[in-house]
């Protein structure tokens, strides 16, 4: 059996974002055009089939894990979850009470809402252990950071499209998936940054 290995596993969920992109760049916007309601549903749901194949990876690391990782990793799940849960039920109130303007679309945020949430929360899980939380992904030979910023322009390329086909709605859906994207990686660069002036300024292999 292959060894499980932090280089295979981010190399594997890069390749995963990459075909995700992909299949919204050329299934997506043959959703509504579709004529037949089962070709419909495949469409709108062959986008979901990459983002499973990220979660059994990520179910992957945590189960070949030692015991202190594996505990980083479910207090991260939790307080991700118990986040996004509490801000989906407020929203949820708000929009049933007609105070905000939600449609189903929302939905889309949720998944990606938990990553950042789980990253986020991880990272102050591992701080509290007295650990350096890896940003870069050193073991996989291209820095983590550059493998988000590359989803983000992939995903930021069929926002482009998308305003090329005078579509508002995918238009503001994937532009906003690729600015949270560089969002996150500022958030990590500069916590990084932070975390090399407190430690000396020692540079760092990225």
């Amino acid at each position: 059996m292959t060894r499980f290995t932090e280089g295979r596993y981010r190399s594997r969920v890069a390749l995963a974002m990459v075909l995700y992109v992909v299949v919204l760049l050329l299934a997506w916007p043959l959703v509504r055009g579709a004529a037949s309601l089962p070709l419909r549903v495949v469409l709108a749901l062959l986008p979901t089939l990459p983002v499973f194949y990220v979660i059994w990876q990520m179910a992957q690391r945590v189960r070949h894990g030692d015991e202190l990782e594996q505990r980083t990793h479910l207090i991260a799940l939790g307080a991700s979850t118990a986040v996004v849960g509490v801000a989906s039920l407020v929203g949820g109130f708000l929009a049933a009470a007609g105070v905000v303007p939600l449609d189903g679309s929302i939905l889309l945020w949720v998944f990606p809402l938990m990553v950042v949430g789980y990253q986020v929360a991880r990272w102050w899980v591992v701080r509290h252990y007295g650990n350096e939380p890896a940003c870069a992904g050193d073991e996989a030979g291209i820095a983590l950071r550059w493998r988000i910023l590359l989803v983000a322009g992939l995903i930021a390329v069929v926002g482009w499209l998308a305003w090329r086909r005078h579509d508002a709605f995918d238009t503001g859906l994937f532009v906003g998936m690729a600015a949270a994207a560089v969002l996150v990686v500022l958030v990590q660069g500069i916590l990084h940054w932070r975390r090399r002036r407190a430690a000396g300024g020692q540079p760092r292999d990225a």
